[in-house]
């Protein structure tokens, strides 16, 4: 008991009053983050192995298959499915949703999402205990004041991987629109072409992935669910929820209705090409207007201040001298 009192009293001495309190986060921290790497290594089942091993496919084309179709999500993560997934259906298909729309298509995107979520979190907890007390010196700070310091920094870094996402989102929507129309042109061409709309699609997935990787990479999931026997209605509409942009949704509106009403694909996708390539005309005629306005306060700042200085300098150094000699 004296020993712990003792200890107690040169923590007080030196972090203050919550010194004792402190400590043992700064000790729960560690242990958790000791904790995690130990459980997240842990031998794998050899029951699982064994499985595996037995379900291994002979030839090469084959593995490859059955990797695709077979691979599981990771098992690492699956011990913490329960913490690092929302329980709530909806909130779950929300959040694969914007992964998705991000261009993270794993099936563990949501578990690593949320897990990185927490690690940054603790991250900043730990960089604001630091903060109070290590850099902070002498300097001693009320309760509110040490909770603000410790809970600010653990809350941005918190918030960060969401503040990714949205930022990501909104990269990737920009990217789907500046190669859309070119898409368009592409598969209006294969199509006059004589090729199918399926066929159409993987050759835009293909000859798509060096110019507008985003936009590609959706067209060879599109191409890839046909394959596998899905209903192309359910498809493209998949596709446009994916993309999330209203030129998207309304291409695959004009897909569906004209397969509907037995109308000419290659009419529907001339027209459509037609309006996206206007519409990115006027796009580029509306930032080139909006170019003189955001210049104007800039303008104002750099131009302004110069010609105060040269303007008025002089007369405010006359005036100055005229001052100092008249006093």
């Amino acid at each position: 008991m004296e020993l712990l009192s003792q200890i107690n009293d040169i923590l007080t001495e030196h972090l203050g009053q919550f010194g004792p309190l402190i400590v043992v986060g700064i000790l729960g921290l560690f242990m958790i983050l000791v904790a995690l790497p130990l459980m997240l290594n842990q031998p794998e089942d050899p029951l699982k192995k064994l499985q595996r091993s037995n379900a291994a496919p002979k030839g090469e084309k084959k593995a490859k298959k059955d990797k695709l179709r077979n691979t599981s999500r990771n098992e690492q993560l699956q011990k913490f499915a329960t913490f690092l997934e929302p329980q709530n259906e909806e909130e779950l298909s929300a959040m694969q949703l914007k992964l998705r729309q991000a261009g993270y298509q794993s099936k563990d995107a949501v578990r690593f999402f949320h897990f990185a979520q927490f690690a940054l979190g603790i991250v900043g907890i730990l960089i604001g205990v630091m903060l109070v007390t290590v850099l902070a010196g002498d300097q001693e700070f009320t309760p509110s004041q040490m909770a603000i310091r410790v809970l600010i920094p653990a809350c941005g870094f918190y918030f960060l991987p969401r503040y990714w996402i949205t930022r990501r989102v909104a990269e990737r929507q920009e990217a789907i629109v500046a190669g859309f129309p070119d898409t368009l042109d592409l598969m209006l061409v294969c199509v006059e072409a004589g090729q199918s709309l399926d066929q159409a699609i993987v050759r835009v997935a293909s000859e798509m992935k060096v110019s507008y990787p985003d936009i590609a990479l959706e067209f060879e999931v599109i191409a890839y669910e046909l394959k596998a026997g899905k209903d192309k209605d359910t498809v493209l509409r998949d596709f446009g929820t994916r993309c999330g942009v209203q030129d998207v949704s309304a291409f695959v509106t004009v897909m569906i209705q004209s397969a509907t009403f037995g109308t000419s694909i290659a009419d529907a996708l001339r027209v459509y090409a037609g309006e996206m390539r206007d519409k990115r005309v006027m796009r580029a005629e509306e930032a080139a207007n909006k170019l003189p306005t955001k210049m104007t306060l800039a303008t104002m700042m750099l131009t302004v201040p110069p010609l105060l200085v040269i303007l008025v300098g002089p007369s405010a150094k006359g005036i100055a001298d005229f001052a100092n000699s008249a006093g």
